[in-house]
């Protein structure tokens, strides 16, 4: 009945060695995976010494690419899916474990939408409306990365999204194949971009990751 956190993380030195010890000290989790996406920093030594299995990448393949391998390596029955820069906040995830090993649902995904406004929401109501118009289902937190899932789902899901596209296409997937997903209130929080011309630019190679994925759904 273990369970298996994959933490994917790019640059997120000073962040994921607090994620890493918050993960290990939630008692259903037997072991943490860090894929490290080709940071440039001291992503893998500060993950590794916080007590993280570490499987690293020497170039960014992106984020789904992470995912994948993490889940290939992992040995859990059930998956959780945490970003690195949780810290202490990580603890959370417990919600969410405990509602998949209840057998109350076959995915659960953290909703915490407060906080800061940053950008515009294009991405956001892109990712929102992209999956209701797949599924029907209203999401509050369409882009949420924070997810507890069954290996049976997992295991049975296509997920060929790439890049920033995750998210998205777990849930699409997922209620599609008929699983039961369900949203569950958390109090997270993580570093969020700023309005800077940076994340700008990561908020709009998310907005075309996502888009891409939908226009290929589209297209099928």
């Amino acid at each position: 009945m273990g369970v298996s956190a994959i933490v994917p993380a790019y640059n997120e030195e000073g962040w994921v060695g607090k994620t890493v010890e918050t993960l290990l000290a939630i008692p259903e989790i037997n072991e943490v995976i860090v894929c490290d996406d080709g940071s440039t920093d001291n992503t893998s030594t500060e993950a590794r010494e916080a007590g993280a299995i570490v499987c690293r990448s020497n170039i960014n393949r992106g984020k789904c690419q992470a995912l994948r391998e993490g889940a290939y390596i992992s040995k859990g029955e059930f998956l959780a899916f945490v970003d690195a820069d949780l810290k202490e906040t990580a603890r959370e995830i417990k919600k969410l474990i405990d509602v998949v090993l209840a057998d109350e649902a076959d995915m659960a995904i953290a909703s915490f939408t407060a906080g800061k406004r940053v950008g515009l929401g294009l991405t956001r109501s892109l990712a929102y409306w992209g999956i209701r118009c797949f599924t029907g289902r209203k999401m509050l937190a369409p882009l949420s990365g924070q997810r507890v899932l069954k290996r049976e789902v997992w295991d049975l899901l296509n997920f060929r999204a790439e890049g920033f596209a995750a998210e998205v296409e777990l849930t699409i997937e997922s209620i599609q194949k008929g699983f039961r997903v369900k949203e569950i209130p958390v109090n997270m929080s993580h570093r969020c971009g700023g309005n800077d011309l940076k994340s700008f630019l990561h908020r709009g190679k998310q907005f075309m990751e996502i888009l891409n994925l939908l226009s290929q759904r589209i297209a099928r």
